[in-house]
């Protein structure tokens, strides 16, 4: 029946009213088959590039030089904590580690003294005026000794046996085209609700889009900034991070996928981050995020459109990146239309269309939530060896989240966006609140 509906529609209306029918068919469908896509993709990842992943037992040969960078702008609450675990508990040998101190107005500076007095392999190099974790970078890729930089927040330890993970992935047959290995985020702050939801997120939906990205077509949308390890010459050939971006992670993974580099993602390398756990930090880190992808989605489409066979392994990514933002716009426009016309239809009286209204959009909902959950729980039951499918229960509040407050985002920040790409941006940068332990 819904078919002969389809078509009788189609067939009596023009080649226009036809196009934007299947348009906003789309659109509407848009979470509920890109949930889908999702999740035939982790499987695709299971199936075809799963033996990618590192053996067991394998040894390294030898250990590369590493350079563990850390940009920091007053970080005085964590950097000793950081510091100590970094320069202690790795199982690796050949490393150093490098703090980019950008401009820090507190303690930073003189904590950042005082352990170098402690631990020679520590080095620091002090900007003097805050300018951003971006130009902070790109000052340390020249300062840096290692051929591999990993990029460490100041509140991100990883697993011990990391680096050594790292360059066995590096030193493999496949490993010779790797511009980036990004590690699998594990998040160690889910003392609030808001936190075990970011536990979903980041534990399980964020491995497997990129698990996704990795099988489908060989790329990935974005580096995690808080634990990527890049091959030095990579960086230096992209020329370096863009500095005037909200978002650097997001920029080099799409300027190493122009370049036709391979980016990779291990999921059995950890990284146990520390996540904003209030809402209000929560959406200031999602307006730097929904502003920093739509930076790059400007800056690159005319580059793919106007050459699209040059570009033609990128597109899959403009095309699903375009109708992410386009779906942010559609959401937001038609919920303020169904708003006004079931207020104005209450208003008047018309309680059966606010009636019809109410229930036609509780049916679409619904399915949209099956298939998130879906999603989430094959994200979950993948990764980690579905340790954390205890936090299943929390899947609807990061559903719920994503779908209202990510929209909202990219359309709050678009005209940002857009005069950062003309030339009117800046890549400083305000530290996240961090709560002070016990033991400080």
């Amino acid at each position: 029946m819904v078919s002969n509906i389809f078509d009788a529609a189609l067939n009596t209306a023009t080649p226009w009213e036809s196009f934007l029918f299947v348009v906003t068919l789309i659109l509407c469908l848009y979470p509920i088959l890109g949930a889908m896509f999702w999740f035939f993709g982790a499987v695709s990842y299971m199936l075809f590039r799963h033996r990618e992943e590192l053996l067991p037992d394998v040894e390294l040969e030898s250990e590369p030089f590493i350079t563990i960078m850390i940009p920091a702008h007053n970080e005085e609450v964590v950097i000793k904590s950081t510091l100590e675990y970094l320069l202690t508990k790795l199982h690796y040998h050949n490393y150093e580690v490098l703090v980019m101190d950008d401009g820090s107005t507190d303690r930073t500076p003189e904590i950042l003294h005082q352990m170098q007095k402690s631990f020679p392999r520590l080095r620091v190099i002090r900007i003097e005026e805050n300018q951003g974790k971006a130009h902070a970078f790109n000052i340390g890729i020249f300062f840096a000794k290692g051929e591999y930089i990993l990029s460490n927040d100041a509140d991100t330890i990883p697993e011990p046996d990391a680096l050594i993970k790292y360059m066995q992935y590096f030193t493999s047959p496949n490993g010779v085209n790797y511009a980036a290995i990004t590690a699998n985020m594990d998040v160690y702050n889910r003392s609030t609700l808001w936190g075990k939801s970011q536990t979903v997120e980041f534990s399980s939906i964020v491995g497997i889009i990129k698990r996704s990205q990795t099988a489908v077509n060989n790329t990935m949308y974005a580096y995690s900034g808080a634990n990527t390890m890049y091959r030095r010459n990579f960086l230096i050939n992209v020329g370096g991070f863009r500095q005037d971006r909200a978002t650097e992670d997001i920029s080099i993974a799409w300027d190493h996928t122009f370049m036709n580099v391979v980016p990779k993602f291990a999921p059995d390398i950890v990284f146990h981050m520390n996540v904003p756990e209030s809402f209000h930090d929560l959406y200031r880190q999602r307006t730097r995020w929904a502003q920093g992808g739509t930076e790059v989605w400007l800056t690159n489409f005319t580059k793919i459109i106007t050459h699209p066979w040059r570009f033609r392994f990128v597109i899959p990514m403009l095309v699903d990146t375009t109708l992410s933002f386009v779906w942010s716009f559609f959401f937001w426009i038609t919920s303020l239309i169904f708003v006004s016309l079931m207020t104005s239809f209450f208003l008047t009286g018309n309680y059966e269309r606010v009636w019809h209204g109410i229930v036609m959009s509780m049916i679409f909902v619904s399915f949209q939530l099956i298939a998130g959950l879906f999603q989430v729980l094959a994200a979950l039951i993948l990764d980690f060896n579905g340790t954390k499918l205890r936090y299943f229960a929390f899947s609807p509040l990061y559903l719920l989240f994503t779908w209202l407050v990510n929209p909202l985002t990219i359309v709050t920040t678009f005209v940002k966006a857009v005069k950062t790409v003309l030339g009117h941006g800046s890549g400083k940068w305000v530290s996240p609140k961090r709560k002070v332990s016990s033991d400080e």
